[in-house]
């Protein structure tokens, strides 16, 4: 049985991804200077403007304005003549967070009621699922050229996107290509769609998947030169799905950039996703989905569930048991796990929070992983 799947990425230029940004650089700031800052920054950016609102407190002292300026200018925004760059207005409007909020985490339950999942899969080496990090893959390559100079018609936005044909759930090809650059005026689409394909798909793209079959769309309308916040207004937390797993599992609808780790949106989420990855390590399934349930003030989930879609042979209660063994989910414990009182945030918040090595949540602890192999 054949069926397809898509996943898309944006580049570091994207109107939502440069409010993320801005909230996690800000975030960092706070921490840098106190690690028990507790944030909840949301940003908006728009064409020659940016706002920042939200709820902090902190004993650090950051000059949220500068640290703004200095992501934008970071991400390429440059010119004026894009219509938003460093130079654009900056408004703040940050205040304490709420009493009634502090009081739950302050007793170290969590900052708020919700559910986070966490997710696995053994197409990648990451234990990512393929279309993300092809997509992934190529909004990456985009910046990178970008940055380098090697494709001076460039400019910061952009989007891709990434169909995989399965048959009987094994992957069998790239079914279609989706690449959208944000660039000068003075290139030739044809010229565009050229290099694009040299300098972006084909270097990136395995070519065992390619073939005559593959659809490629590269900048369907024919014009991309209004990119950016000019454009489209971006907003904190509105690429969920490219931030964790292109669609291919469930999210509990919570944003993670802007917000401390007291915020189980962010930690549990983190957690979950360890979970999920030593399952799959461990070979006690080729894909994993874990659940986590809070409430706020309550230091442990109210519930905890896992589903391995019949990949395992190991009864999803006992997986379960193990997890509660093994972990101290209530979020000081992951906090401690991962320490996540440090300045790490930033560089989650452009090109997703699950899949790279260098994060602490995907370090899987040998010992657990030891452990649930036991059980089979």
């Amino acid at each position: 049985m054949k069926s397809y799947f898509t996943s898309e990425s944006v580049t570091k230029g994207h109107p939502d991804k440069v409010a993320d940004q801005i909230s996690d650089a800000i975030l960092d700031a706070l921490l840098l200077s106190d690690p028990y800052s507790r944030s909840a920054v949301e940003t908006t950016v728009e064409e020659g403007r940016c706002h920042i609102m939200g709820e902090v407190t902190t004993k650090a002292d950051v000059d949220f304005e500068s640290v703004a300026r200095r992501t934008i200018r970071d991400i390429g925004y440059t010119s004026p003549l894009l219509g938003f760059s460093d130079q654009s207005e900056i408004s703040v409007s940050i205040h304490a967070q709420s009493p009634d909020i502090a009081m739950g985490v302050d007793s170290l339950g969590a900052g708020d009621q919700g559910m986070m999942f966490g997710y696995a899969t053994d197409e990648t080496e990451e234990l990512m699922p393929l279309s993300l990090m092809l997509s992934r893959s190529l909004s990456d390559r985009l910046t990178y050229l970008r940055e380098k100079g090697e494709c001076p018609w460039m400019r910061p936005d952009g989007k891709s996107q990434i169909t995989l044909l399965y048959e009987d759930g094994r992957i069998k090809a790239i079914d279609t290509v989706v690449v959208s650059v944000h660039h000068r005026e003075d290139i030739e689409l044809q010229d565009l769609r050229r290099e694009v394909m040299e300098k972006v798909i084909l270097p990136v793209l395995p070519s065992s998947l390619l073939s005559s079959r593959t659809r490629y769309f590269i900048n369907p309308t024919g014009r991309f030169v209004l990119g950016g916040p000019a454009a489209d207004t971006g907003l904190t937390g509105r690429k969920i799905i490219v931030d964790t797993y292109g669609g291919h599992a469930h999210h509990g609808g919570g944003a993670f950039s802007g917000k401390d780790s007291t915020k189980v949106d962010r930690s549990a989420s983190y957690a979950a996703r360890n979970i999920a990855s030593t399952i799959v390590s461990a070979h006690a399934a080729k894909k994993a989905e874990v659940q986590l349930a809070y409430a706020i003030g309550v230091k442990e989930p109210v519930s905890i569930h896992v589903d391995t879609f019949g990949t395992s042979s190991l009864d999803e209660e006992v997986i379960v048991r193990w997890i509660r063994d093994n972990w101290d989910l209530s979020p000081s414990g992951i906090i401690s796990l991962f320490s996540l009182r440090r300045p790490i945030f930033y560089q989650t918040a452009s090109s997703g929070h699950f899949g790279h090595k260098e994060f602490p949540w995907e370090k899987v602890d040998e010992e657990k992983k030891e452990r649930l192999q036991k059980l089979f």
